[in-house]
């Protein structure tokens, strides 16, 4: 008690010189975890701009398609229709990104006779909520199909996946445990969302303050608690045996690129693929053609727009 005592009411200059290094450690424990929480906070919910379509005025005569999700407010898609009973082949954008950002791609695989659809991820777009990098996202995905399979005008036992970044991790999971995904492709996809977060917090300049990278991994796996046994999907790619898959590569993310490659490295074939020196949202709009027609001839070949029998 006399020791407390003491903390609390120095009177020696010992005590007075370890009462102020005790403050100052517990100021610096507050500042760092602040900082971290803020931190992954703004990581976890990007900032939006919703984008509003007037259905009436697009082209490819698009419409709106409802599902619900696990965990979550329902969700709206758009979905493009191609010849009836044809694949559906489902975009899935990337973080800090949305399905507005990838309507002249839908537009690409429409004009090839294939159905399309593309919808926000939570946090994203027109979808409130906060992202898990993947986690969650793979659950809206599963949702997606399992909807989409019950139209009359699709093939239900046929569909393409073509992700990035974020919505390439969503992509791989889903492709891992669907049969009904009969190719797919990524583009700068990653094995566990928080590797992602590692990206993040290193592009963010505050991975140099002590303790920063440990307090946001740990405070991203509370988040996410109920999926603290999910293995990364490398040790899952073994399931995609003989289902067409193109990995996509840019110069321009070094980190995910690295990711993807050795997601290549361990998938089973069939598998190609292509590296390119911009991401696809940083492209012009010649180079984003040519990327989108190399897209469209991946599908074609592996996953023909014919009407199933």
């Amino acid at each position: 008690m006399a020791v407390l005592s003491e903390l609390r009411y120095p009177t020696t200059r010992i005590a007075k010189v370890l009462s102020a290094f005790l403050a100052l450690a517990l100021f610096a424990v507050v500042s760092v975890a602040t900082i971290s929480g803020f931190l992954l906070y703004q990581i976890l919910r990007p900032p939006r701009s919703p984008v509003t379509f007037d259905l009436n005025v697009m082209m490819g005569q698009p419409s709106d398609f409802g599902f619900s999700v696990p965990d979550g407010p329902d969700r709206t898609g758009l979905f493009f229709p191609g010849l009836r009973g044809a694949p559906t082949i489902v975009i899935c954008h990337g973080y800090m990104s949305q399905r507005a950002d990838l309507l002249t791609l839908a537009s690409a695989l429409q004009d090839h006779e294939y159905n399309v659809f593309l919808f926000d991820f939570a946090g994203h777009g027109s979808t409130p909520g906060l992202t898990s990098l993947g986690y969650k996202e793979t659950g809206e995905l599963s949702a997606a199909l399992q909807a989409l399979a019950g139209r009359n005008d699709v093939d239900p036992k046929h569909f393409g996946l073509w992700g990035v970044d974020m919505g390439g991790y969503v992509a791989l999971e889903v492709a891992t445990s669907d049969p009904r995904v009969a190719a797919f492709a990524v583009d700068n996809a990653y094995a566990d969302p928080k590797q992602m977060l590692n990206l993040q917090v290193a592009h963010s300049g505050l991975s140099i303050v002590p303790y920063v990278v440990q307090l946001t991994d740990f405070g991203f796996r509370m988040l996410n608690y109920q999926f603290r046994n999910e293995p990364p999907v490398t040790g899952k790619l073994i399931h995609t045996k003989g289902v067409p898959k193109l990995f996509i590569l840019s110069d321009e993310r070094p980190g995910l690129a690295q990711y993807s490659l050795d997601l290549f490295l361990r998938a089973p074939e069939p598998k190609q693929m292509q590296r390119d020196r911009l991401s696809y949202s940083d492209m012009t709009d010649e180079d984003r053609h040519a990327y989108e027609n190399q897209i469209v001839t991946f599908f074609l070949q592996n996953m023909p727009a014919s009407a199933a029998p």
